[in-house]
C-alpha cells in the first residue's frame, strides 16, 4: 500500500511531497493537457561489506567504460538476476514498468516506468523503488541511489524524465516544446535545487551530462540539460527529456515541477524574449 502522511492537524508532513504534486495535477489547466511521463531510474548495486560496486575487484577497478552498457557476459554484466527479478516483481505488482538495461558503469542498472499520466508517475516510481530494496535485500546486495557513487572517470546515476503534454503530441507540438524549454530555462535554478541531493557531483558537463550551472538544449544531444529526440524534430511533435534529475530525486517533486513550469507558470514577455535570444529559440 502506498499512502501519503499528514499531521494530527491534517497538514501534510514535511516529507509528503505527494500532496503538492496532487494539487498541481488536479488543476483543470494541467488535467486538460494530460501530462505524460516516462522516467528512467538508474541505480548502482554495491557489495555489502565493502560498499564497492558489484563485479568490481575489492579495492580495485574494472576495465574502463565502454563494453558494459547493455552488455552481456560474466565479465561485463553484474547483477542481471537482480534486474530481471525486479522487473518480474514490478509486472506482478502492477507497476507500469516498460524496460530495463545494464548501464554505462559496471554494476549499474536502469529501469523505465511509463508512460504514466500525472500523479501516477510518482506513485509507481516510489513503489518500484521499494520493491527494488526488497529484491536487493534478498540477494544480499546494497542498493545505492547516489548520483555519483564512484568519483573519477565513471558515469553518475540519473533519473532522466521524459515529458509531454497533449499539445506537444499533436501537430505543431514542436513549437509548444520550444516554449516549454524557454520556461524551463528561466527556472533552471529552481529545478536544480529540487532535483536531488549531491547532484552537483554528477552534473559536471562530462559523462553525458550538462554542467549544473548552465542551461542548454539540443536535438539528440546527451550533453544537454534538455534533449529533444530526432523523431520529435522530424515529426514536428513529441516529447522532451529532462536529463538533470539525479537518481535520488523525488518523483513527485520533479513531475509536479515540470507540469507547473510548463503549464501554470507565466514568465514576463521581456524575460521570455531574452531567454529565446540566448537559447537561439524562435518561438
Amino acid at each position: 500500500v502506498i499512502c501519503d502522511s499528514y499531521t494530527p492537524q491534517g497538514e501534510p508532513i514535511p516529507t509528503n511531497k505527494r500532496h503538492k504534486a496532487a494539487e498541481i495535477f488536479s488543476n483543470p489547466k494541467v488535467q486538460a493537457e494530460v501530462p505524460w511521463y516516462g522516467i528512467e531510474q538508474e541505480y548502482t548495486l554495491l557489495q555489502t561489506n565493502v560498499k564497492w560496486p558489484l563485479g568490481w575487484p575489492t579495492g580495485g577497478y574494472p576495465g574502463p567504460q565502454g563494453p558494459y552498457y547493455c552488455g552481456a557476459g560474466a565479465d561485463k554484466s553484474f547483477g542481471r538476476d537482480i534486474s530481471d527479478a525486479h522487473y518480474k516483481a514490478c509486472l506482478y505488482a502492477g507497476i507500469n514498468i516498460s524496460g530495463t538495461n545494464g548501464e554505462v558503469m559496471p554494476g549499474q542498472w536502469e529501469y523505465q516506468v511509463g508512460p504514466s499520466v500525472g500523479i501516477e508517475a510518482g506513485d509507481h516510481i516510489w513503489c518500484s523503488r521499494y520493491i527494488l530494496e526488497r529484491i536487493t535485500e534478498q540477494a544480499g546486495v546494497v542498493l545505492s541511489l547516489d548520483p555519483k557513487p564512484i568519483e573519477g572517470d565513471w558515469n553518475g546515476a540519473g533519473c532522466h524524465t521524459n515529458y509531454s503534454t497533449k499539445s506537444m503530441r499533436e501537430d505543431g507540438g514542436f513549437e509548444v516544446i520550444k516554449k516549454a524549454i524557454l520556461n524551463l530555462s528561466l527556472r533552471h535554478v529552481d529545478h536544480i535545487s529540487a532535483y536531488g541531493e549531491g547532484n552537483e557531483r554528477r552534473l559536471t558537463g562530462k559523462h553525458e551530462t550538462a554542467s549544473i550551472d548552465t542551461f542548454s538544449w539540443g536535438v539528440a544531444n546527451r550533453g544537454c540539460s534538455i534533449r529533444v529526440g530526432r523523431d520529435t524534430e522530424k515529426n514536428g511533435k513529441g516529447y522532451l527529456e529532462d536529463r538533470r534529475p539525479a537518481s535520488n530525486m523525488d518523483p513527485y517533486v520533479v513531475t509536479g515541477l515540470l507540469a507547473e513550469t510548463t503549464l501554470l507558470w507565466e514568465p514576463t514577455l521581456e524575460a521570455e524574449a531574452l531567454a529565446a535570444q540566448k537559447l537561439a529559440l524562435k518561438v
